[in-house]
């Protein structure tokens, strides 16, 4: 079992920065890819940023090319989301996850479906 903790959400003005942290718990070994979601109410949950866990590579939704990126602490099973000129689209919930597929093509590195392991989310809300 995997347990996923995010944390470092909250409330900030357009243009502003946030980083998001989730701590990996457990049998995290086979997390071959994790990735950052976001949920705005009534809306589908979206992929955000995906890594490839071995490798490094990432990959990323159009809407937060060149604002956002995702790294990883592999020494601290730690995953980050630095989000950088913030809009108030971006406002979301935002959720941890993380996948023991051993490939997954890079046209479904954002699909939710993609991944087994998930966190309880952390808030972000952005105001013009």
């Amino acid at each position: 079992q995997v347990q996923l903790v995010e944390s470092g959400g909250g409330s900030v003005q357009a243009g502003g920065s946030l980083r998001l942290s989730c701590a990996a718990f457990g049998y995290t070994y086979y997390n071959y890819y994790m990735g950052w979601f976001r949920q705005a109410p009534g809306l589908e949950r979206e992929g955000v940023a995906a890594i490839y866990t071995l490798g490094g590579s990432t990959y990323y939704a159009d809407s937060v090319k060149g604002r956002f990126t995702i790294s990883q602490d592999n020494a601290n099973n730690t995953l980050y989301l630095q989000m950088n000129s913030l809009k108030p689209e971006d406002t979301a919930m935002y959720y941890c996850a993380a996948s023991t597929k051993i490939w997954i093509t890079n046209a479904y590195m954002l699909r939710k479906n993609e991944y087994n392991y998930w966190g309880q989310g952390t808030q972000v809300t952005v105001s013009s």
